[in-house]
C-alpha cells in the first residue's frame, strides 16, 4: 500500500476521489491486520472535522469477538467526538458489515457506509440482509460498496489461503 498514508492537505475534493482515498486508509489497516495475524478488514470513520477512527480487526489480540474493525471505530470516534453518537460520519470499510456492526452502525447513528467487498457468509448490508436500509427501523444509513472490492477480496483470499 506504498504512497496511500497522504497528508490531508492532498485529500482530494471530488467526492469519489474522497472516498477511494478513505478506503484506502481502511486497506491500510486491514494489511495491519494481517500482520498481527487478525482477519485482515480495516475501518475508518471519517465526519466534518476529519478522520475520526482508523482501526484493524483485534478479536484475536483483544480476545474479543466483538473486537471488529467497525465496532472499535465507533468506540474511538464516540470517545473522539465525546459524544454517543455519530450523525453526518461515514464509515469506510474493507468487508461488507456482518449484523453485529451494522446494528451498531445504526444504534450510533452513522449516515453513510462505504464498503469494498462483500460477505456472502455474515454480511448484513448486501449479501444476506440490508440492514441499515431496512424502513422498519427508526435510523437508516446510505450504503455503498464496491470501491477498492477487488483488493479487499485478493487480501482476504490470500489471508485465508494461508491458513487452510
Amino acid at each position: 500500500m506504498n504512497g496511500v498514508r497522504r497528508s490531508l492537505l492532498h485529500l482530494p475534493e471530488d467526492p469519489e476521489g474522497r472516498d477511494a482515498w478513505f478506503m484506502a486508509m481502511a486497506l491500510e489497516e486491514a494489511a495491519a491486520a494481517a500482520e498481527r495475524e487478525e482477519v485482515p478488514v480495516g475501518a475508518v470513520l471519517v465526519g466534518e472535522e476529519g478522520v475520526l477512527a482508523r482501526c484493524g480487526n483485534r478479536c484475536l489480540e483483544l480476545k474479543d469477538p466483538t473486537a471488529h474493525a467497525e465496532m472499535l471505530a465507533i468506540t474511538t470516534a464516540c470517545a473522539a467526538r465525546g459524544e454517543g453518537r455519530l450523525p453526518g460520519t461515514t464509515l469506510y470499510c474493507t468487508l461488507e458489515p456482518c449484523f453485529m456492526c451494522a446494528g451498531a452502525l445504526l444504534h450510533a447513528r452513522v449516515a453513510r457506509i462505504v464498503f469494498a467487498a462483500r460477505d456472502p457468509k455474515f454480511g448484513a448490508c448486501a449479501s444476506l440482509a440490508r440492514l441499515p436500509e431496512d424502513r422498519r427501523l427508526n435510523h437508516r444509513c446510505l450504503v455503498e460498496e464496491g470501491l477498492h472490492a477487488d483488493l479487499s477480496a485478493a487480501m482476504l483470499r490470500e489471508f485465508f489461503k494461508d491458513r487452510r
